[in-house]
């Protein structure tokens, strides 16, 4: 399969000695098959097949697996009939209704290359397109610890949580997984699904960082603060842990973004990065379209900054500090991040990753103000700090002033002329 580096990105790997009573300790992520090449042998492909306009769907879908549609048995049969024709071997389909698609995934035998079965697939008429599964990989690297949070003093969290906590708001956090009984994730984790074949759920490293910058407990008396500590997540494993690297691939992350746009997310973060990919991009304008705030980590190896980071309506995301782009990315912090880690620990991590987490809290806190506020409009609103140029760093304090008109914070009231405009 085609591989590349991902922005999930830069986890410091060290934890604090700070453990909680009892916390259960981390147990070794299971560790996927090695991906292999899409111009090699043996490769796996996705067939999408139509579904049928929703207005036709009697029986409606519904859950977490999809499996009750009657058109389903129909659709089996033709994609075994394409199977066989192309000599694939038909391992399993998931139902992507957001996207009015049947997305079946196929191994392509010895003696074949995937790139000659989707060149003859794309002449099919039974079939609505096909493309390889594209692997992502997270980098990870070492960074000086501070046990400090450096949102909280520049974005004023203390005097912020008077207006806003992201009370009630639905992130869905399409990572690996999330340790939900970690203390400062106790009863923030609303939803939790896994997306990874062959692997049970278990917590792992980078998803229960990014969660913990998200949305991590206030006021318990342990660990951090999370940007919006009254949100409530949705834990979507789409990533494993294999080794030092986190990985996922289009249709693991494809099943989660259906299931999360399928369950009422209102923010979606993707800290991740890789190339463009048909069926996720058709995801991410379904969530465009009905008002999901989608949130992508850019890739700093990239000069596009990667997908989905650099999608139209996404709010793209790097780690302040990072050299400016013709993407211009929100920066937010990314280095040095306090966060929760799996068997009821605290560690230091750093990069893209952590800087999207942080403004999915923002964009948390700000979807519990103004809930119905149009993606670009509210990206339109964003103040960044004064300074010498190019701007640095977002001013939470002056958006939410400039959106609801009052602020519990202190902020320049010339700072709010000051915003970022979408690329």
């Amino acid at each position: 399969m085609i591989r590349f580096a991902l922005a999930l990105c830069l986890l410091a790997g060290t934890a604090f000695a700070q453990t909680s009573p009892g916390a259960p300790t981390a147990q070794p992520s299971a560790v996927a098959p090695a991906p292999k090449d899409n111009a090699a042998e043996g490769a796996e492909i996705l067939v999408m097949l139509h579904l049928p306009p929703p207005h036709f769907r009697a029986d409606g879908y519904g859950g977490a697996s999809y499996r009750d549609d009657a058109g389903r048995v129909a659709r089996q049969r033709i994609a075994a009939a394409v199977a066989r024709e192309y000599k694939l071997e038909l391992v399993e389909d998931w139902a992507m209704p957001v996207v009015n698609v049947d997305c079946f995934r196929m191994r392509v035998p010895a003696g074949k290359t995937a790139e000659a079965v989707l060149t003859a697939l794309g002449q099919d008429r039974r079939v609505a397109w096909a493309q390889a599964i594209q692997e992502f990989d997270a980098q990870a690297g070492p960074d000086p610890l501070y046990r400090v949070q450096p949102a909280a003093a520049p974005w004023q969290l203390a005097e912020l949580r008077k207006t806003t906590t992201g009370r009630k708001v639905l992130v869905a956090v399409v990572d690996s997984g999330i340790e939900s009984k970690h203390p400062d994730l106790e009863g923030q984790v609303a939803v939790e699904e896994n997306f990874v074949d062959g692997q049970s759920y278990t917590p792992e490293m980078h998803g229960t960082a990014v969660a913990g910058v998200i949305a991590g407990r206030a006021g318990n008396g342990v660990g951090i603060e999370g940007i919006a500590p009254d949100a409530r997540l949705m834990a979507l494993r789409a990533c494993w842990q294999a080794s030092s690297a986190t990985r996922c691939n289009s249709f693991t992350l494809a099943k989660a973004l259906n299931f999360a746009l399928l369950h009422d997310a209102q923010v979606i973060n993707m800290s991740l990065s890789g190339p463009q990919d048909r069926l996720l991009q058709q995801l991410v304008d379904v969530a465009r379209a009905r008002g999901v705030r989608v949130v992508g980590a850019v890739d700093p190896a990239k000069a596009d900054g990667g997908f989905p980071a650099n999608w139209p309506g996404v709010f793209a995301v790097a780690a302040d500090g990072t050299p400016q782009s013709a993407l211009h990315p929100l920066l937010a912090p990314g280095r040095d991040i306090p966060t929760t880690m799996p068997g009821g620990r605290w560690g230091m991590v750093s990069g893209s990753s952590y800087a999207a987490a942080h403004v999915s809290g923002m964009l948390a806190l700000l979807g519990e103000l103004k809930p119905q506020m149009a993606p670009a409009q509210l990206k339109e609103s964003i103040v960044l700090n004064e300074g010498n140029a190019p701007l640095t760093g977002i001013d939470l304090c002056a958006t939410i002033m400039r959106i609801i008109g009052k602020c519990s914070c202190a902020c320049q009231s010339s700072s709010v002329n000051r915003y970022v405009r979408s690329p």
